[in-house]
């Protein structure tokens, strides 16, 4: 069973609709990569998987009893988010928030897995530091611990090394594939870096004046991927 289902989907917010009859399935350890010319709508589909914004039509379904709140989900930062007064151990443990539920403190449980996922990024020796204080890619592993402390099942990144140098991008793209191939976590990535979607995704969805969904060999060999390639859009 497909953990995510989209049937038929109509996207938009604010009345104004943005895309219709948008149709694709993200089964357990797969890795998709959602790519796009600006102002697509890849935002405003991943709000709208989260619940944030509701469908104008069609159907979201979620597998294996997932719930929209139990999607582990890494948003693009914003200045503000950049200067929180935290440290990377109390980021991280904030991910726990929904397994909480009405309890009002995190429990043995929680923090021993904040620690594990501290432990998987590579973050022990920062964990006590102070979040505003790390550099920018030591902030997007504290984020992507935080979001596998929502869930074992799906991660939702929306530009995740939007920002980086390369050498910081090259190391999160091989965590985040790491996670995906030796955890078997299941990806969803927003990316406007078409080379490393056709790199590392199982599947790609492309949306846009053309709208395509297939596994990564049959999107390079679409005419959607020749199109937009060769007629040099922006992801």
């Amino acid at each position: 069973m497909a953990l995510l289902d989209c049937r038929e989907l109509a996207l938009g917010y604010e009345g104004r609709e943005v895309l219709r009859g948008l149709n694709f399935r993200v089964s357990e350890g797969d890795y998709l990569c959602i790519v796009g010319e600006n102002g697509s709508g890849k935002s405003t589909l991943v709000k709208t998987v989260l619940g944030l914004l509701p469908p104008l039509g069609g159907e979201i379904a979620f597998g294996d009893g997932l719930r929209a709140d139990e999607i582990g989900y890494l948003p693009q930062q914003t200045d503000v988010q950049r200067d929180f007064p935290a440290s990377v151990r109390e980021v991280v443990l904030s991910g726990c928030l929904s397994r909480c539920g009405r309890t009002p403190f995190y429990g043995k449980e929680e923090k021993a897995l904040a620690g594990e996922n501290i432990k998987k990024l590579g973050l022990e020796a920062l964990e006590r530091r102070c979040y505003r204080e790390l550099s920018g890619g030591q902030q997007q592993r504290v984020l992507l611990a935080r979001a596998l402390c929502a869930t074992q099942k799906l991660l939702l990144l929306d530009e995740p090394v939007s920002g980086l140098d390369p050498k910081v991008t090259q190391e999160l793209y091989d965590i985040i594939a790491g996670l995906n191939r030796r955890e078997n976590v299941t990806v969803i990535m927003i990316s406007h870096d078409i080379d490393a979607a056709v790199q590392y995704a199982s599947h790609i969805l492309h949306i846009g004046s053309s709208v395509f969904f297939g596994t990564r060999d049959e999107y390079i060999a679409s005419d959607v991927s020749r199109s937009f390639v060769n007629g040099g859009g922006g992801l």
